[in-house]
């Protein structure tokens, strides 16, 4: 979608919202992977071997056509019955096959977790969406036309604030404390007055895991896994600590290329800090759906703070014809009418889409590598959009 929620490292990428720069995901990890022919497509998991249906003939075409190392999805029908489907190769320089619903680098995903944990301080009467962020990190938000006594805590999560983003800037492939990627923003010029427009920052889900940290006295991890992760049984979810660059499971390798035809270079291990509170966790196909199934089905907010969240405003220019951005959570036009609620999310080596229906069907997909063209993109979100309209 684009995420599309968007980490992408190129410039077309961070007009997209993109999180990551060229420098860190060619630096990061300076390993070149040996490239070679995407062979035999690895096979669809046992619940889904009765032949390829249209899931399947999809992700089959994303390596084929597409060029893309792996692709894998997850889809849930309403009843809760789930379908695991695989494509391409998890590494390239041994061509092992991709691991059914391994785990990857969820991206901007990571913000509908965080804005959850927001809502729920919100509930608890800990803080308040209309407050200024002053309230709770005061004199920390100040710059040329940026003051933190101007802006919310809702400006905040809807991507309203004006907020410049850090991602656009000069980041390097090393460790990062939130307050020095909040700096690297502050250098900046506000992009416009808060309220007035919709903008696509990482910066202010940044500020919203300080926020988090700030009223709670916990880690953001820590937050994470006691109000979510563990109540819901995500057993494959969780934020990486500082220095942590593996993925702790099966996992297809992540790729990026510096240029469209330069080589794919593997990008799997990477320090994780900078993304943080905006697009670091690591999950599963089917733990996202899980978790976005449980979100709109109020299980993890009241009924006010979910509506709250669920109030949107356009953002199409990101999110295509229709897209719509509440609270941390993305509504996207399904082509059988409706829509569908999630996020998606963008980070070196790996891309995800996906979300839910207000019927119960739950459709998430990962890809690695990064789509060369636009068109290519759009043929990843049709998958999704293919899983839940059949």
């Amino acid at each position: 979608m684009s995420e599309q929620q968007a980490w992408h490292t190129s410039r077309s990428s961070r007009r997209r919202g993109g999180a990551g720069r060229r420098r860190v995901a060619s630096a990061a990890v300076a390993l070149a992977a040996g490239v070679m022919t995407v062979g035999a497509l690895a096979p669809a998991s046992a619940s889904a071997a009765t032949g390829p249906d249209t899931v399947q003939q999809r992700l089959d075409a994303l390596v084929k056509a597409d060029g893309l190392p792996a692709a894998l999805a997850s889809v849930k029908d309403r009843d809760g019955r789930t379908r695991h489907y695989t494509a391409g190769v998890g590494d390239l320089a041994t061509g092992a096959k991709v691991p059914v619903d391994g785990q990857v680098r969820i991206g901007s995903n990571t913000k509908t977790f965080t804005a959850v944990i927001v809502l729920q301080l919100v509930a608890e009467g800990k803080v308040g969406l209309d407050e200024p962020v002053d309230t709770y990190l005061p004199g920390l938000v100040r710059g040329e036309d940026i003051d933190g006594r101007r802006i919310t805590v809702r400006q905040l999560l809807q991507q309203t604030s004006g907020l410049p983003n850090y991602t656009k800037y000069d980041l390097q492939p090393r460790y990062y404390e939130p307050r020095d990627l909040l700096d690297i923003a502050l250098q900046h010029k506000a992009d416009f007055a808060p309220g007035t427009k919709w903008a696509y920052s990482n910066t202010n889900y940044l500020l919203a895991g300080l926020i988090i940290q700030k009223v709670t006295g916990h880690t953001l991890g820590t937050e994470m896994d006691r109000r979510i992760v563990k109540p819901l049984g995500l057993r494959h979810t969780y934020l990486p600590a500082p220095g942590d660059a593996t993925i702790r499971e099966p996992h297809p390798k992540g790729y990026y290329r510096d240029s469209a035809d330069g080589p794919l270079r593997d990008v799997t291990e990477t320090e994780p800090s900078w993304a943080w509170a905006a697009g670091g966790m690591i999950s599963t196909n089917s733990d996202l759906n899980r978790f976005f199934t449980a979100l709109l089905a109020g299980r993890l907010l009241p009924d006010a703070q979910l509506a709250q969240m669920r109030t949107t405003v356009p953002a199409d220019d990101l999110f295509g014809p229709g897209g719509r951005y509440g609270l941390g959570i993305v509504s996207r036009p399904l082509s059988c009418g409706g829509v569908y609620w999630g996020h998606g999310g963008d980070l070196p080596g790996y891309e995800t889409r996906g979300g839910v229906t207000e019927t119960g069907r739950a459709a998430n997909v990962a890809v690695t590598g990064k789509p060369s063209d636009e068109p290519a993109m759009k043929r990843v979100e049709k998958v999704v959009d293919v899983a839940l309209c059949r």
